[in-house]
């Protein structure tokens, strides 16, 4: 006899909710880069933070590495506007990770720029709070 497991409703619903808490703070994480917000923005990041970024040609790791990052890209840089396409999210207990297609813009030392790339990035729950733990970008295209 084979059995089949199937979530029920109520789970499917919370499910859902937790795949657009996981969206909503990638979100609210690009919108305090926007915003000028590192201390809003270091909240979302995961002491064990890692990351491939788009130039890197090792893993950079640590939390302190990746708000040192975004703290220079924000001091030297007006205007960076972040969008998300095509997002797809899935959880597997308290680890969750979300793929996407992504663009951005803005300038950077006087400099404008335009990218597009696609991303995974791996959050982990601890209590309540989703945090990014790993980021992977691959850049596409530069304007």
């Amino acid at each position: 006899m084979i059995s089949c497991n199937v979530p029920s409703e109520n789970n499917q619903q919370n499910i859902s909710l937790e795949k657009e808490k996981i969206k909503a703070t990638l979100i609210d994480m690009w919108d305090a880069i926007e915003q000028g917000d590192i201390d809003r923005y270091a909240s979302y990041v995961h002491e064990d933070f890692t990351q491939f970024g788009e130039y890197d040609s090792v893993l950079r790791s640590g939390k302190a590495a990746e708000i040192k990052g975004i703290k220079d890209w924000i001091d030297s840089s007006t205007a960076i506007h972040t969008e998300m396409r095509d997002p797809k999210v899935t959880i597997y207990g308290n680890l969750g990770y979300i793929t996407y297609y992504w663009s951005d813009s803005g300038s950077t030392n006087g400099k404008s720029f335009a990218t597009k790339g696609k991303s995974t990035r791996i959050f982990l729950k601890e209590g309540n709070k989703w945090q990014c733990i790993h980021g992977h970008y691959t850049l596409l295209s530069i304007d």
